[in-house]
């Protein structure tokens, strides 16, 4: 190897920092201003009545909820916070919160662009399946935790609230007003955990030299969770991981997969921006179990030869 293992550049950190900090912005601020109104128009408990009443198919449904409600990663943890507000289970919650930033049709149109000449259709109905079946997966796991071992304090507290129920402020500008406030608070506490992880996944992912990652690509073992550890590094958006996905041509198939399926779920950012509503306990061994499961799934799919 050719050089340090880690080599900073300012101009290189500021460039990476601001390209990701513009990109998540945007939807950061769709899912806060998205909070808000359920907070204020959504009436209470109508997401429990809305769900199939077994916690099976409740999960199962609220996992392809993107189809119709597409979010980012970025944006999705303040809306789940105030579901979850409005009377959504926790299970179901995680379940959407997991799934959405894959499965939607904004992604699937993204992943089909990237990878065309290159199996469009199997790489994207593969992601989007392996994402599906993932979420369902560890919101049955979550489902049979104690709300307390889960949820912060703060968040627990307010869990099964919710102000669109009668009590609220009085006239539709009343309402909006009071979802904008509910949105600036949101979006003010959800920005300071994503700054500081982009911060962390900028440093990273420029300052890292790039020929100690290229001979992973030799091992499938190696590649699929080095490029799964990549994924957490780079904390890219949901709409555009596959471009740079499709870029690894020496990776193969299966390990470019696991980067899109585990990258939306958990990257360095999200790390930090679930520690807002999360126990930090809860979110280690959700990354941790995510990225095992992840791995070893796609490691199974390698007989496709993608």
């Amino acid at each position: 190897m050719n050089g340090p293992w880690f080599t900073f550049s300012f101009s290189d950190f500021s460039y990476a920092f601001l390209s990701v900090l513009l990109e998540g912005v945007p939807f950061i601020l769709l899912g806060t201003l998205l909070s808000g109104l359920i907070d204020q128009f959504l009436p209470a408990r109508v997401m429990v009545r809305f769900l199939p009443r077994n916690p099976f198919l409740g999960i199962c449904m609220s996992a392809g909820m993107g189809i119709v409600f597409p979010m980012c990663e970025c944006g999705v943890v303040p809306v789940i916070r105030r579901l979850m507000n409005k009377g959504l289970p926790l299970s179901n919650a995680v379940a959407y919160m997991l799934a959405a930033p894959i499965v939607n049709p904004i992604v699937a149109l993204s992943t089909y662009a990237a990878f065309r000449g290159q199996n469009a259709a199997d790489f994207t109905i593969l992601r989007l399946g392996l994402g599906y079946f993932v979420a369902v997966l560890a919101a049955l796991a979550v489902h049979n935790l104690p709300i307390g071992a889960v949820l912060r304090t703060g968040v627990m507290a307010v869990t099964g609230g919710g102000t669109a129920d009668g009590r609220g402020p009085a006239g539709f500008l009343g309402r909006i007003s009071a979802a904008l406030r509910v949105a600036v608070a949101d979006f003010l506490d959800v920005m300071v955990f994503f700054i500081f992880g982009v911060a962390v996944a900028s440093l990273f992912s420029t300052a890292m030299n790039q020929e100690v990652i290229l001979p992973l690509a030799l091992n499938l073992w190696l590649a699929t969770f080095s490029l799964m550890g990549f994924a957490m590094i780079l904390s890219l958006c949901s709409t555009s991981d596959a471009f740079i996905a499709a870029t690894f041509v020496a990776f193969p198939g299966v390990a470019k997969l696991a980067f899109m399926v585990l990258g939306p779920m958990v990257d360095l950012k999200l790390l930090f921006i679930y520690s807002s509503v999360f126990k930090k306990r809860f979110v280690v061994g959700l990354a941790l179990g995510l990225f095992v499961l992840v791995g070893l799934l796609c490691v199974r799919l390698s007989v496709l030869n993608l």
